[in-house]
């Protein structure tokens, strides 16, 4: 079974003209995707924060209308696209910008939320350590939550049934890689796209991953751009 997005792509570009009047270093998990060989000097992790750059306007934060048969509180995770999705339910939506897994790194499937964490610290995985010092980047054991970790502001922990997937939301420090393949697998936002999805997601949250594989099974949604009303008027 597949996903279907419907026309959101198409509307949502287009409702871009009216977009002024709005204000990582994943952890890979071998059953779920099919890892590159590695490239010389290539390396999808930083530990000293970059310059704060925005992404695209395309990829900013914007209240939608989405059609899903999906219940409120549901996360949808569209790497095709670059979005993520919050549904509200009543036809609303909140689509954040995303950064998603790099050639070989993507995935799919259905997971829930089974903790949160601000300003998490970080432990590379055993089999990322040896991969990034092949690639001459040496990685530390662990690093403190702050402003130079690769998991940003907030991390929200994906689980299948009682297993930690690997793979988490997360803030990043390197905002300029939203709207890019660039992880290892792990869903990358804006430390301010991401502290506002934290203050929402609930734990036990469903969160729907359209991508590589199609293993999400069928989902329907329908994005159809830009909110006007919400956006002006808030709500």
């Amino acid at each position: 079974m597949t996903a279907r997005r419907l026309t959101g792509g198409r509307l949502a570009g287009a409702a871009l003209s009216v977009a002024i009047l709005i204000g990582g270093a994943g952890v890979a998990s071998a059953t779920m995707i099919e890892r590159p060989a590695a490239t010389i000097g290539q390396s999808d992790v930083t530990t000293v924060a970059a310059p704060q750059r925005k992404p695209a306007r395309e990829f900013w934060r914007t209240k939608v209308r989405l059609r899903t048969d999906e219940a409120p509180g549901t996360i949808i995770v569209d790497t095709n696209h670059k979005y993520l999705y919050y549904v509200e339910g009543n036809n609303k939506a909140t689509r954040y910008g995303i950064g998603v897994g790099r050639e070989g790194f993507g995935w799919s499937g259905v997971v829930k939320v089974q903790r949160k964490a601000e300003w998490p610290g970080w432990t590379p995985p055993a089999e990322m350590i040896v991969r990034e010092r092949k690639n001459g980047h040496i990685l530390p054991a662990y690093m403190e939550g702050g402003v130079n970790n690769p998991l940003g502001a907030r991390a929200l922990y994906l689980y299948k049934g009682k297993s930690d997937s690997g793979f988490r939301i997360h803030g990043t420090n390197q905002p300029w890689t939203i709207g890019q393949n660039m992880s290892s697998g792990c869903i990358r936002m804006m430390n301010q796209d991401v502290e506002h999805l934290y203050d929402r997601a609930s734990i036990g949250a469903k969160v729907i991953v359209v991508g590589p594989g199609n293993r999400q099974g069928e989902v329907s949604y329908d994005d159809r751009g830009i909110d006007l009303l919400r956006t002006i008027f808030g709500g």
